[in-house]
């Protein structure tokens, strides 16, 4: 098993990912499914680069999808072994990983913005809610615990939604909201059923798990995993004040 997998770490390149596949850790040897896993390749100045979308061209080496993982890839110099060669290995690298696959989720939401899945605004929260049409609620980071409890106390009023239990994702600040969605001052929103939809709830699911270290049944965002889209909302920008 050892030999098969020190033979396997490097992949032939992200066109040879296919859905379902699966890859050996780098650091672990143990095979994983990809959707649990992070890609890195060989950038132009010789540096390991996280491929969280596996689009990225060359070949390149898998680690287990986890902050400790990649913080322990760096120090045994897991990164330079398994592409047989000197790398430049930054020591934030991980913290580079969990910006890049935040900013992957939010690409996703500011997609499922534009196709109209997204509703913003505590009144129209609340009024989706009540219809049972929410997926996801969505509160910035920094909003206030009066109006995360109003919501929550809707979601009990409302039950489920049509996809079974509504998540709650509180994990972005609200400029991060502010400039997916293209609007000013988010504070809570909703997300509704559709394809944009649910390649945000996967994409918010790998983040969780890759900062809590949880199994994938512990993270509420519980939806199949889909990289497809090629998205490019940006993430920096000024935080709004309204309570919206």
């Amino acid at each position: 098993m050892l030999a098969t997998a020190q033979e396997s770490e490097l992949d032939r390149g992200a066109a040879s990912v296919g859905a379902g596949a699966e890859r050996f850790c780098a650091l672990t040897r143990t095979l994983l499914p990809v959707s649990d896993m992070i890609r890195f390749v060989v950038g132009p100045a010789g540096e390991a680069v996280p491929d969280v979308k596996r689009k990225l061209p060359g070949r390149g080496i898998w680690i287990t999808a986890r902050r400790a993982a990649i913080e322990e890839a760096v120090k045994r110099n897991v990164f330079s072994r398994g592409f047989k060669r000197d790398l430049k290995v930054a020591p934030g690298l991980a913290d580079e990983t969990d910006r890049l696959l935040a900013r992957a989720a939010l690409d996703a939401l500011a997609m499922a913005g534009k196709a109209g899945l997204v509703v913003g605004g505590f009144a129209k929260v609340e009024a989706a809610l009540s219809h049972n049409q929410v997926l996801a609620l969505i509160h910035a980071s920094d909003a206030a615990e009066d109006g995360k409890r109003k919501l929550m106390a809707a979601i009990r009023r409302a039950g489920t939604g049509e996809s079974g239990e509504i998540d709650v994702i509180s994990i972005f600040a609200g400029a991060d909201l502010d400039l997916a969605l293209n609007r000013p001052n988010v504070v809570h929103a909703a997300l509704l059923a559709g394809p944009g939809s649910e390649t945000f709830l996967a994409r918010v699911k790998r983040l969780q798990r890759f900062r809590t270290g949880n199994s994938p049944d512990a993270v509420s965002a519980d939806a199949l995993a889909d990289d497809a889209h090629d998205l490019n909302a940006p993430m920096d920008g000024a935080q709004g004040n309204s309570t919206e």
